[in-house]
């Protein structure tokens, strides 16, 4: 049976760890000749390697394959994923997008999110990578509307206490199946905060463990190498429209922004 590998990487880093001197000599001619790899004999690949056969085999053993063969079919499979860099992007997606964001439908979703939010005396952002920045502005942005925003996009940072419904936590991802977020969001769920997810489509894990998620179907765009390069103006949008409209939900807030604010510049 044949062992379905990532999509991102073809040797996983417990299998690395694993190899041995001469089976890591297998490994660096593989990856610098991927390619060739896949359709040489496993002679041709030990001549080339400096190794024996036997190496060989007990390389593919440790790659979770039950032969040379299997490997090389594996190899070709994880070569045939790979995807061809675009040269454009389409910006009538996001176009398309702005003009779902208008329905009164869309707007029923972010206003239930609102609503959760408002009822939160503070509010965590959490993401990892492209999400982990963009969470960091939704916090920033979030704090000049008057809220307590903390960002956490390291997802080893310890939370204590029981937070309870006093506290909100805003998820973004763009799959929505990112282990460290999932992690992180059922984490302050269990301690009772409101969830609220911004992810790509419905229908992940993050969102559906959500109170409230908000979609934004854009294509998923990724580089040659898996790199996650999906148009995230969407998210900024919804960042943005959530904090202005907690902003305008709150009119006791404002005035007590206000008032500060007047204190500060005297």
């Amino acid at each position: 049976m044949i062992k379905e590998r990532g999509e991102a990487n073809m040797f996983t880093y417990e299998e690395i760890m694993s190899l041995n001197e001469l089976e890591m000599s297998v490994y660096q001619y593989v990856l610098k000749h991927k390619e060739k790899a896949g359709y040489m004999k496993i002679r041709e690949l030990a001549e080339e390697a400096h190794v024996s056969t036997t190496t060989v085999l007990r390389f593919c053993k440790k790659m979770g394959c039950g032969g040379y063969s299997e490997f090389k079919v594996q190899l070709k499979l994880y070569l045939s994923r790979q995807i061809e860099p675009e040269t454009d992007v389409d910006i009538s997606n996001l176009a398309d997008y702005l003009n779902r964001f208008k329905t009164e439908e869309y707007m029923r979703t972010i206003d239930r999110a609102v609503a959760l939010l408002k009822e939160s005396s503070n509010i965590f952002f959490i993401g990892v990578g492209t999400s982990g920045m963009l969470a960091k502005y939704g916090s920033r942005y979030f704090s000049n509307v008057g809220w307590l925003s903390l960002c956490i996009d390291d997802p080893f940072t310890p939370v204590f206490g029981d937070h309870g419904e006093e506290t909100a936590v805003v998820a973004l991802s763009v799959s929505g199946e990112t282990e460290q977020v999932l992690n992180m969001a059922n984490g302050l769920k269990m301690k009772g905060c409101r969830l609220v997810s911004i992810t790509n489509t419905p229908n992940c894990t993050l969102a559906q463990m959500s109170d409230c998620n908000i979609s934004y179907y854009m294509p998923v765009r990724k580089t040659a190498r898996y790199f996650n390069i999906t148009l995230q103006a969407p998210v900024v949008t919804i960042l943005e429209v959530l904090g202005n409209k907690l902003y305008c939900a709150d009119p006791e807030r404002q005035e007590v922004m206000m008032e500060q604010g007047e204190e500060t510049s005297e």
